[in-house]
């Protein structure tokens, strides 16, 4: 680097600034999915299954499961874009190769990294509330704090993802984390109906999982209950994001450098 290179928030914010340029360019292609997305499912299962099941965890089952897809978009997103979007910027795109070449290092590209994870969980769960305002399925009050979760949620995905990406050589190895981990995660951490209706031998396992915590935390805000559990449900989603990023960012390291 030279004598004197910018500071780490300026390399950091040109990195992210980059990661935002090119994710315009094709804005539409990349904005309208997350309006459509959770206005699909909200039709097809809420609606569907909402006939059936008028209220769930003191709540319309709709409701109930909106405060859940809110979260979940920031996980997909999140996770696509530091598992399939790092691994092409880094083996088919060598964008980090001209990174290094520049006054970067391989820690502010993948803090970079996941503050733009982040960013985008922020932006897709901002989409999904405002379908859930439009349709009246969630009051606009203490919800609006919601896409915060999202953008924690975001980091914390981005952070794991970023460490399945530093084991994986084959882009197609990514199938078994999503079909493994992310989708089963998705029916069992209380989207769709609560932990406390799991057999009591799969409890634990729920509570082991990321998304759990983050659900938990944006139903609270949902729903206006708050209890002092939700502490540890903030302190566990800050604590994964740090312990997966630090391990992420020390094997991409010597992987990016080797």
């Amino acid at each position: 680097m030279p004598n004197n290179p910018p500071s780490f928030l300026t390399r950091v914010f040109a990195i992210w600034h980059r990661h935002v340029r090119v994710y315009n360019k094709f804005l539409l292609s990349n904005g309208l999915p997350p309006f459509l997305e959770p206005l699909i499912f909200l039709a097809g299962i809420g609606l569907g299954l909402g006939r059936y099941i008028p209220s769930m965890g003191g709540v319309s089952y709709v409701r109930f499961l909106a405060s859940g897809l809110i979260i979940t978009a920031a996980m997909w997103t999140a996770s696509f874009e530091c598992t399939f979007g790092t691994f092409i910027r880094m083996e088919f795109g060598k964008v980090y190769d001209g990174m290094l070449a520049a006054p970067i290092s391989v820690r502010d590209m993948l803090i970079s990294e996941i503050l733009w994870a982040g960013t985008k969980g922020l932006f897709f769960s901002s989409a999904v509330l405002f379908i859930m305002f439009v349709f009246r399925v969630l009051p606009v009050s203490i919800t609006v704090l919601v896409p915060f979760v999202g953008f924690l949620t975001g980091m914390m995905f981005g952070a794991i993802s970023l460490f399945v990406t530093s084991f994986v050589r084959n882009i197609q190895y990514f199938n078994f984390f999503f079909t493994g981990f992310l989708t089963p995660m998705f029916f069992f951490s209380g989207v769709l109906f609560p932990v406390e209706n799991l057999p009591k031998a799969v409890r634990p396992i729920a509570e082991i999982v990321p998304l759990t915590h983050s659900v938990r935390l944006s139903r609270a805000l949902c729903n206006g209950v708050f209890t002092p559990d939700l502490v540890i449900d903030l302190l566990y989603i800050v604590a994964a994001t740090f312990v997966f990023g630090y391990f992420a960012i020390k094997r991409l390291r010597r992987r990016l450098i080797d």
